[in-house]
C-alpha cells in the first residue's frame, strides 16, 4: 500500500535525506520518495499509524496525512523507457563528459591512458557532486552503505577519498597503490548496493551526493563494478 504524506520543517536536501533515512530504516517501509517543499510518498508493507511515522523522524519534522492510498497503474513501454532516460539523464551526461574529455586528452596515446584519464574525471567529478552537500550525502549513504551504517563518518570520509584517487590516477601516483585501493574501496561499495537491490529496497543512489535525485538499480552496480574492472585491467596490464 502506498500513502501520502505532507512534512513540514523540512529545508534543504539534508533534510529530505535524513527523514528519507528514518523512512527506510523501519522494518515494513518499502520504499519513500521525499522531495521539497513538504511532499511525501511512502510504500509500506502494512498500514504504519502517523504517532509511529512521526516518532520515526522525530520532532525536529512534523508529518501529516493527507491522502490515504494510492494506486498504482501499468504504464506503456515507450513512457517507461523514457522516464529511465529521464531519470538517469545527469548520470548519463556526466560520462558522456568525462568519456569525451579522457579521449580530448589520451589522443595519440595508448588505451590505457584512456582508462587512467576516465577514472581520473570519474572520481573527481564524483567527489565534488558529493561535496556540494556533503552532510546530505553522508545521509544518504548511510541508507544502504556497510560500513557508513555503522559509523555514519564515514559518509563524511569516503568523498575525500574518491577525491584522492581521482588526484593519483591524474597524477600517474603509484599505479599498484591506486589500482589495489579503487578495487577494495568500489568493491566494497557494490556489496551495499547489491543488498538493497536483492532486498528490492527503493532508495536514493548516493553517487552524484544529494544534488540529483537519482534511484538506486542496476545503473548503481554497473558503475561501481565498472571502476573495480577498469582498475583490474590496469593492474594485469
Amino acid at each position: 500500500m502506498t500513502h501520502s504524506y505532507q512534512i513540514s520543517g523540512m529545508t534543504c536536501n539534508g533534510c529530505v535525506a535524513k527523514v528519507k533515512d528514518a523512512l527506510l530504516r523501519m522494518p515494513d517501509v518499502l520504499s519513500a520518495d521525499i522531495s521539497l517543499p513538504d511532499q511525501a510518498t511512502i510504500e509500506m508493507q502494512k498500514h504504519i499509524s502517523l504517532p509511529t511515522l512521526q516518532q520515526a523522524i522525530g520532532a525536529k519534522y512534523t508529518i501529516t496525512e493527507t491522502a490515504s492510498m494510492a494506486h498504482h497503474m501499468d504504464m506503456p513501454t515507450d513512457d517507461v523507457e523514457k522516464s529511465w532516460i529521464a531519470t538517469y539523464k545527469p548520470l548519463l551526461i556526466v560520462f558522456a563528459f568525462i568519456t569525451g574529455v579522457s579521449a580530448i586528452a589520451a589522443h595519440g596515446h595508448p588505451f590505457m591512458h584512456w582508462m587512467g584519464y576516465f577514472m581520473a574525471g570519474f572520481f573527481l567529478v564524483f567527489s565534488f557532486f558529493k561535496m556540494l552537500d556533503i552532510s546530505a550525502f553522508a545521509d544518504s549513504y548511510s541508507s544502504y552503505d556497510l560500513l557508513a551504517k555503522k559509523w555514519r563518518g564515514y559518509g563524511f570520509i569516503y568523498p575525500f577519498i574518491e577525491l584522492a584517487l581521482g588526484i593519483a590516477y591524474l597524477t600517474g601516483f603509484d599505479p599498484f597503490i591506486t589500482n589495489i585501493a579503487t578495487i577494495v574501496v568500489m568493491g566494497f561499495s557494490s556489496i551495499g548496493v547489491i543488498q538493497s537491490l536483492v532486498n528490492k529496497r527503493k532508495i536514493q543512489c548516493a553517487c552524484l551526493g544529494a544534488v540529483f535525485n537519482l534511484p538506486m538499480s542496476t545503473v548503481t552496480v554497473v558503475e561501481d563494478l565498472l571502476m573495480v574492472a577498469m582498475a583490474a585491467i590496469m593492474l594485469a596490464l
